[in-house]
């Protein structure tokens, strides 16, 4: 381990649909705290934290992320922290990218708390096979978000978020 190092870590949370709330959602501030959380018990100074609510994690074009990517690039940060491997994101390639390649070449150092992986110190070799999962259960999940839709409008029902102009939503 290099324990020496002044790491600069930054957070990142993520959650692709929202809870409906106003500010921030409950997934996002559970994220938030554990990793607080787990810095404060580590040691480990937070630079900034990014956040993408309601952002897929299919797609690496985030907001968030593209802010947390150009410190890296800058050299603000050398550590970033996620609650799990599905928060970076759900891209198996473009998550192993980052995880093996990228970050590596930055000198930036991962750890994704969940998943008890830590790149300085990692010896679990099923991380690639989570990154699949990961993208394998987001296209279960878009597809049979696909098929309930299908099935709501077959039978008439309205599928929208909001009642058009001058109509009550029923349930």
């Amino acid at each position: 381990m290099q324990d020496n190092i002044p790491y600069r870590a930054g957070l990142y949370l993520r959650l692709s649909k929202d809870d409906d709330l106003d500010g921030e959602s409950l997934s996002i501030s559970t994220q938030r705290s554990i990793l607080t959380d787990y810095c404060a018990a580590n040691g480990y100074m937070v630079y900034k934290t990014y956040v993408d609510d309601g952002y897929s994690g299919m797609n690496f074009s985030r907001p968030g992320f593209q802010e947390l990517l150009a410190d890296v690039e800058s050299g603000a940060i050398n550590m970033v922290i996620t609650k799990d491997l599905s928060r970076l994101g759900r891209n198996y390639i473009s998550a192993g990218e980052f995880t093996e390649i990228y970050f590596p070449a930055k000198g930036v150092r991962y750890i994704s708390v969940a998943d008890c992986y830590d790149s300085e110190n990692s010896s679990i070799d099923i991380i690639p096979f989570k990154n699949v999962f990961n993208e394998m259960y987001a296209r279960d999940i878009r597809r049979k978000i696909r098929f309930a839709f299908s099935a709501r409008m077959k039978n008439g029902d309205f599928v929208g978020a909001f009642a058009p102009f001058g109509y009550k939503r029923s349930a």
